[in-house]
């Protein structure tokens, strides 16, 4: 009988769910994307920089002037690179110091002088930081010492502060804020911090841009209720101070500490956090949150955990809120009733949806995509799931949902791509991403690869390849920031490793129509590959292996590898399987692929069974 010459025509994407044997797509893959319905290799990762003296938890990645600004937040560090905008060639890290008011005080004698003795003060971090207690020492109308007493440890200020630079607002009983400096290991609670960044432009400190930080207490546990402070400082600058509120018709000089996080709606910056807490401050100004423009209001039930700004047209600034179990939008909206005018309007977009941690939301061309607790889910307009029949049982089964808090998105728009990192099994850190091919519409995954172990990370804007931070020390004791989509290997100090990639078919065999073909039932014989044409755009060698069971409930066989090169015509063998698979790898330095259309030369082989009962 004269062999059949089939075209291997397999649904795009890596389909986990399901049996091995229903499957329409590729059964299996490790590092391997789509594009026109063929796969391909990723592409490589770049140690852009190996300095990073913890596990980030927060990136934000910003350029000005013809330089790129990378900031990492981590457990006990705010830290800064500085790049070109090309090939991310640069120096670092800088630190970023802590400084400013922490300390709100009520007991502001007539105005004018103090009395020396214990006061109660606000404390930083909600009481978790610095205790609620400070001792003021005055001589002759100066304050001259100032201990600060948290967890046995005195912190004493010995700069000299007076009257004039203590009081907010002048006097008049407003109370009064002493400033320290090197607050850098003081902020800091415990590994739980998940940072959030923004920059925006900030009127009332100079009429500069600002970055804005909050290094949220929410790994642990999403609802987590401890209010922390919200920095601010020039971008790019050196030093962040905490944000207090020092301006408008009442100023109160009380600290912004919030437990979600914040979110720049220009000109007005939002912070967000218990009991659906929504709050801005005025037009342009930081320190401003008592002016008519400015707002607080709670939303809803649960806690705001996520704000992203959003396209609003005639209503704009506007923006989405994602709270434990709804979705608010927040709209810029004057509306004057009698003798008062209202500028937030507060629309409830679903009561009905959820969210699985406070980084997986993202933003792609105008649409918003989500990860929830157990399902995916996007807003344009309005709420919607995300169809998946490929990988969705195989990312919620396998979740370590106790860190469900470290599940966090980044994108790739050079390929269409929206990646979902998250801990698999028992991992306690990120080492598998389900990725969501926006413009394929279809699913795949990263198959455990090295490359995915990755902790937070920014994606490109103006710098055009994005940055993701490893979650295991590397050699010399520090974490790698990656610079990735940078040619085709793991590159290293001077080192380039490969980096494995495959593909690996579903049944091609008769009994289900044959390749190309998912028919029902089909012949009741084995089928006999005698030649497969390969069409790759490739570099260096490639590997296949002949795999597949005699029936589904069977153990596989698999063949001795068959090794191609990018000359090679066609590859001769003598393989058959009632159920057959073809997998495909690159392992090796240098190594790259882009599928095109292979031919398989494929003929009716034995009809029989394997003798097992």
């Amino acid at each position: 009988m004269t062999a059949k010459v089939i075209s291997l025509q397999i649904k795009p994407g890596i389909q986990r769910d399901g049996t091995l044997f229903d499957a329409s797509g590729f059964t299996d893959g490790r590092w391997v994307r789509f594009q026109r319905g063929r796969p391909r290799k990723m592409a490589g990762y770049r140690g852009m920089f190996l300095n990073s003296p913890e596990v980030s938890r927060g990136m934000i990645m910003k350029s000005q002037n013809g330089l790129n600004y990378l900031y990492s937040g981590s457990e006990s560090f705010l830290k800064m690179w500085q790049t070109d905008n090309n090939n991310g060639i640069g120096t670092g890290p800088f630190n970023i110091g802590f400084s400013g008011e922490i300390l709100t005080l009520s007991n502001l004698v007539g105005g004018s002088g103090y009395t020396n003795g214990t006061y109660t003060a606000v404390p930083l971090n909600g009481g978790a930081g610095i205790s609620a207690t400070a001792t003021i020492v005055v001589a002759g109308g100066i304050v001259t010492t100032v201990t600060l007493v948290s967890g046995g440890f005195n912190y004493v200020i010995g700069d000299v502060v007076t009257a004039s630079d203590a009081v907010l607002g002048g006097g008049g009983g407003s109370g009064f804020s002493i400033e320290v400096t090197n607050l850098e290991n003081d902020f800091v609670v415990d590994a739980d911090n998940l940072w959030q960044f923004d920059i925006g432009f900030d009127s009332g400190n100079g009429g500069v841009s600002s970055l804005v930080a909050h290094p949220g207490l929410n790994l642990t546990n999403i609802d987590n209720t401890v209010n922390t402070p919200v920095f601010s400082g020039t971008f790019p600058g050196g030093g962040l101070i905490p944000l207090a509120d020092t301006g408008g018709s009442s100023p109160t000089g009380d600290p912004i500490e919030i437990s979600g996080g914040c979110v720049l709606l220009h000109p007005y910056l939002f912070v967000y956090g218990n009991d659906g807490l929504i709050r801005n401050c005025s037009a342009g100004n930081f320190f401003d949150w008592n002016s008519a423009d400015a707002n607080e209001t709670n939303v809803a039930t649960g806690k705001i955990v996520k704000g992203l700004a959003v396209r609003g047209g005639t209503t704009s600034p506007s923006g989405l809120f994602w709270s434990l179990d709804s979705l608010v939008r927040v709209s810029y909206n004057p509306t004057t009733v009698g003798a008062s005018t209202f500028f937030w309007r507060y629309d409830i977009i679903s009561q009905q949806t959820s969210i699985m941690s406070s980084s997986c939301v993202i933003e792609y061309d105008g649409i918003y995509f989500w990860c929830g607790i157990d399902r995916f889910l996007m807003y344009n307009g309005v709420v919607q799931e995300i169809p998946n029949q490929f990988n969705m049982n195989y990312f919620f089964d396998n979740l370590n949902y106790i860190q469900r808090q470290k599940v966090w998105v980044s994108k790739v728009p050079r390929w269409g791509e929206i990646w979902w990192f998250y801990p698999k099994g028992d991992s306690t850190e990120c080492d598998d991403a389900i990725i969501y091919n926006v413009r394929e519409q279809i699913w795949y995954d990263t198959g455990t690869a090295i490359g995915a172990r990755r902790s937070a990370g920014a994606f490109s804007e103006v710098f055009r390849r994005p940055v993701w931070a490893d979650n295991q020390e590397n050699t010399v004791g520090t974490y790698t920031l990656w610079q990735h989509e940078t040619g085709v290997n793991e590159i290293y100090l001077n080192n380039e490793n490969a980096i494995e990639s495959y593909f690996e078919t579903n049944n091609i065999g008769w009994v289900t129509g044959g390749p190309g073909a998912q028919d029902p039932v089909g012949p009741n014989q084995w089928i006999r590959l005698e030649r497969i044409e390969p069409d790759f755009n490739q570099e260096q060698d490639m590997s296949l292996y002949i795999t597949g069971k005699s029936y589904a409930n069977d153990v596989a066989d698999t063949s001795t590898p068959y090794v191609f090169s990018p000359d090679t015509l066609k590859i001769d063998m003598r393989e058959q399987r009632r159920e057959m698979r073809l997998k495909f790898e690159s392992n090796i330095v240098n190594g790259d692929y882009e599928t095109g259309q292979i031919l398989l030369s494929a003929d009716f082989g034995d009809e029989r069974g394997t003798g097992n009962p």
